[in-house]
């Protein structure tokens, strides 16, 4: 767990300001419906408490019962319009506001997608990024928990402004000068009022930010915690796959186990556990400050009744004052509070901060690719080691294939082809030696430029569960002629025929009931089709049909091979007879290349691992 720093009062104001700018690019205005709803229902108590004690002193004084109706009836109306008014800004909030986690996770989401590949899958911003849903989901604190002390802080600032308003009489109204209760205007007596007064006010928040700190301080601890619960009660029942195994090895039984020894789950003693444990340290602070409130606020209470009681106003003043006084505390309580709450969100918001900023290794290029029509690609003496890893993946690459070439990438498994595809297409820069394009450093192009002269087909590709169409063209908007011809060039046109919705048919089950499920063998095919819709000049296959037996991928290879027509492709498989047509092959061995040439030529060298891996595998060549 890492230490969380200390944050000074400038970077506190930073983080909040931060904040600020980021709801302020919301689709909806949060902030101006938190503000805007905040003024008032802070203000409509005090129509109340006004009126309230402008009737009472009515009543104990002059009894006028002009004034009297004059009065009930703003009470009615103003506290009647205010009341509308109320609800109308605090509906518009809850609209404004319903989707400001949704908001604040695509915040997160926006950013993994677009930062760089190795980042995305470094293990160390992987947990980085867990953490932080982590705290904001389960633990209630980062970007999505700023609405609420905000809000909190408003209304007490507004509070505090008109309590000020209407209980500045109580301290120039003074008792008469006879009385023996004279002493209650002194400015000793004053000066001890407001000590009182502030105990609640000060003392109470600080309490209830200890009682944060408890849970904040927790978090980290928890998480490890939630991880397991969340697996066994959520994730585990909702993996169809897992449920196979579930239920053929009866793994109920030691999942039960597991259950039963980790605190979090045992329901049974459920006074064990860290939950159990946060809320009663937490308690224990929340407690000391109500009682702090109570008894301050009883010796407010009674300074306020001996001044009436004394003559300096009447009982419609103890009305206003008590009042005033309550809503002063109510809020200058609340933003002492929230300021709290806020100081202690701040610490987990910069952890969202230091994720945002990750900086992009790979668009630092502006070249652009000017001449499509030219590929000229060349690795010269690239060597690479994937992050936290000390041994090299690939070691001294050197060659060049041009435009309009086949290369094929063959080797056993963990050979490095994987690992020479991502360096070619820049989902990994080389640790060593470069990589150019046309004769220029690859690093120097526009990055999403030279992404765009790539369509390639992973082996672990992945499809949306959205409609067909879209799954092809990877757009909202697409010309469906093209897609529909790409489909069939893959040969998915004959199960086309037999959907539906035909393209507008959606994938799976995930948003649409009437979703259809495909084998891997559709899904494969529709892969393909998106790597042909995109056009680009390189098309790339990376083991996309390891699954299938080796004649069935030989034939998805040569069919994909005569569909690319003049385009450079390239061809990565661990069978030696599925890239046999290509003319350019390229033998890799645990990271090296260790031969070049066609399958003739490699496969006479009996020297050689071409020839040694296609005497191994020919029992799966005969057709």
């Amino acid at each position: 767990m890492k230490t969380k720093k200390k944050l000074t009062l400038r970077q506190h104001l930073g983080i909040f300001i931060r904040g600020m700018n980021i709801y302020g690019r919301y689709p909806k205005p949060v902030m101006l419906s938190i503000a805007l709803s905040s003024v008032v229902a802070a203000a409509v108590p005090f129509i109340n408490i006004y009126f309230a004690a402008q009737i009472l002193s009515e009543l104990a004084g002059g009894r006028d019962r002009e004034r009297l109706v004059i009065l009930v009836s703003l009470t009615i109306c103003l506290g009647l319009a205010g009341m509308l008014i109320q609800r109308a800004m605090a509906r518009w909030e809850a609209y404004c506001g319903s989707n400001n986690w949704d908001s604040a996770y695509k915040v997160l989401t926006d950013k993994a997608v677009e930062m760089d590949y190795s980042d995305t899958v470094d293990p160390e911003v992987q947990s980085e990024y867990s953490q932080i849903r982590y705290n904001q989901w389960y633990a209630g604190f980062g970007l999505a928990s700023l609405e609420e002390p905000v809000k909190e802080i408003l209304q007490g600032v507004i509070k505090i402004i008109l309590a000020v308003a209407l209980a500045f009489t109580l301290f120039t109204l003074n008792v008469p000068a006879s009385s023996p209760y004279a002493w209650l205007d002194s400015p000793w007596a004053i000066v001890v009022v407001m000590l009182v007064f502030c105990g609640p006010v000060i003392l109470t928040p600080y309490l209830n930010t200890l009682g944060g700190k408890v849970h904040s301080k927790d978090v980290d601890g928890d998480r490890l915690q939630n991880r397991f619960f969340n697996h066994f009660f959520y994730d585990m029942h909702e993996d169809g796959v897992a449920a196979k195994d579930i239920r053929i090895y009866d793994q109920k039984r030691i999942i039960n186990t597991h259950i039963a020894k980790n605190p979090v789950c045992d329901w049974r003693n459920s006074k064990n556990s860290s939950w159990a444990r946060l809320y009663r340290e937490e308690g224990k602070y929340v407690t000391a400050g109500t009682a702090v409130t109570y008894l301050c606020n009883g010796i407010i209470f009674l300074y306020v009744a001996f001044k009436a009681f004394a003559g300096a106003f009447g009982v419609g003043g103890i009305v206003l004052y008590v009042g005033a006084l309550t809503q002063f505390g109510m809020g200058l309580s609340a933003v002492m509070t929230s300021l709290g709450k806020l100081m202690n969100n701040n610490t987990f918001l910069a952890m969202w901060y230091n994720f945002l900023d990750i900086p992009s290794k790979m668009k630092q290029g502006h070249t652009k690719v000017e001449d499509l029509s030219k590929h000229d690609i060349e690795f010269i003496n690239v060597s690479f080691k994937y992050p936290g890893s000390d041994d090299y993946a690939l070691k001294n690459i050197t060659m060049k294939f041009n435009v309009g070439e086949r290369l094929a990438i063959v080797g056993e498994n963990g050979s490095g082809k994987t690992t020479f595809i991502l360096l070619l297409c820049r989902l990994y820069d080389p640790t060593e030696g470069e990589i150019r394009l046309n004769g220029v450093d690859v690093r120097q192009y526009d990055y999403d430029e030279y992404m765009s002269i790539f369509s390639i087909v992973f082996q672990d590709f992945h499809l949306l569960p959205f409609t067909l169409g879209q799954n092809v063209a990877t757009r909202v908007d697409y010309d469906a002629a093209r897609v529909k011809k790409s489909l069939e060039d893959a040969g998915f046109g004959e199960r086309l025929e037999a959907l539906p919705n035909g393209l507008e048919t959606y994938l799976y089950k995930h948003f649409e009931e009437e979703g259809v499920e495909i084998s891997g063998g559709e899904a494969q095919k529709i892969a393909l089709a998106r790597a042909l819709y995109r056009d680009a000049p390189f098309v790339i296959l990376d083991e996309p049909t390891a699954a299938l037996d080796p004649i069935a991928e030989y034939e998805v290879y040569s069919k994909m091979n005569e569909i690319v027509g003049n385009k450079t492709a390239v061809f990565v498989s661990h069978r030696l007879s599925s890239c046999r047509f290509c003319h350019d092959i390229a033998v890799f061995h645990e990271g090296i290349m260790v031969q070049r040439g066609s399958h003739d030529e490699l496969v006479a060298d009996a020297k050689g691992k071409y020839h040694e891996l296609w005497n191994a595998q020919a029992q799966y060549y005969q057709v």
